[in-house]
């Protein structure tokens, strides 16, 4: 029988591209990658239309969209992106926020409410700083992907078309942002705009320590139509994601980055985390997708807190225990 040709939309990121330009193979399946930045418009591509066989998702998109009834998907447990959100968490000097406490009745800029990183930022503020999304006056630069219900109590506005949350900061008309990567007044080393957390590494590391959280930002996701023609077709999926994640570290132990200091942040992130520093599978992982539940349907994003197990294809509930 020939190949099963399955497409699927990725970003191009160095532990998935042994998969992509073919060094790692899947028996039986020819796999043609689509390398999408950024990622949100292949969460936008794939829900809206389903363009893609198989795809690179949001966690809380997913959920969200499940929580509505939506059974298109099903997730295959491996996690393509994944980021601590500490210090993505920007302040306007002269706000007079010196810690996360002071967030409270600030207004504070975001991409959009229902986006993965801002439901463990928001997470994050209320469990360890005692922050509830409703001390906060939210302004939102763009539409939700997908249609969201904001909770009573919780102020969400749009920010003006002709406005940018950078100039926005830098005018003082926002106190801070939680965004995805740096404001630019941060990179050109304006005074005016600082992380929020100084010493974020050590915050972040501590925060691993205390709550084995590492945030899960984007799953892998299969068209429930194309499982249903052969639900195997999720573990061997899994599987070939891990082989190219295993080959990608493998690399970096061989010295293959160019980042100065490669070796010291990988020792540094093995002694926090352990020797697999970016876990594939459900049972490794089950502190950050128990908070991802739980905070979702906290949150006022899902009507009930999912358990764990329903976000996944069954068959792939039992992978990489062992290793």
């Amino acid at each position: 029988m020939p190949d099963r040709e399955i497409t699927i939309g990725c970003r191009d990121y160095d532990h998935t591209r042994a998969l992509a330009d073919g060094k790692v193979k899947i028996d039986g399946v020819k796999l043609s990658f689509v390398s999408l930045s950024p990622p949100s418009q292949i969460f936008l591509r794939m829900l809206r239309d389903e363009e893609f066989d198989a795809s690179e998702m949001s966690l809380s998109n997913y959920m969200i969209a499940l929580g509505k009834g939506d059974r298109r998907f099903v997730a295959i447990p491996v996690f393509p992106s994944r980021v601590f959100r500490h210090s993505y968490i920007w302040i306007n000097t002269r706000s007079g926020i010196g810690r996360p406490q002071d967030l409270k009745g600030k207004r504070v800029g975001i991409a959009d409410y229902s986006m993965t990183a801002l439901l463990f930022v928001r997470g994050l503020l209320q469990h360890e700083y005692g922050v509830a999304p409703q001390d906060i006056h939210w302004f939102r630069r763009r539409t939700e992907h997908v249609a969201v219900d904001i909770p009573a109590g919780v102020r969400v506005d749009n920010i003006a078309k002709d406005e940018t949350l950078d100039r926005l900061i830098e005018a003082g008309k926002l106190d801070a942002l939680a965004v995805t990567s740096p404001p630019r007044a941060f990179l050109q080393g304006s005074p005016l705009v600082r992380r929020l957390f100084s010493d974020c590494r050590a915050v972040e590391a501590a925060y691993y320590s205390k709550t084995k959280i590492f945030p899960i930002m984007h799953m892998v996701v299969l068209r429930r139509a194309v499982y249903e023609q052969d639900r195997m077709i999720a573990v061997r999926l899994a599987r070939g994601f891990n082989a190219a994640k295993q080959r990608a570290f493998e690399s970096y132990d061989e010295g293959s980055s160019s980042l100065p200091w490669i070796n010291l942040d990988l020792e540094y992130a093995r002694e926090i985390l352990g020797t697999d520093v970016y876990p594939y599978g459900v049972k490794k992982n089950l502190p950050t997708l128990e908070a991802a539940t739980l905070y979702s349907h906290e949150q006022g994003l899902t009507p009930r807190r999912f358990a764990v197990e329903e976000l996944f294809a069954p068959e792939t509930l039992g992978l990489f225990n062992d290793h």
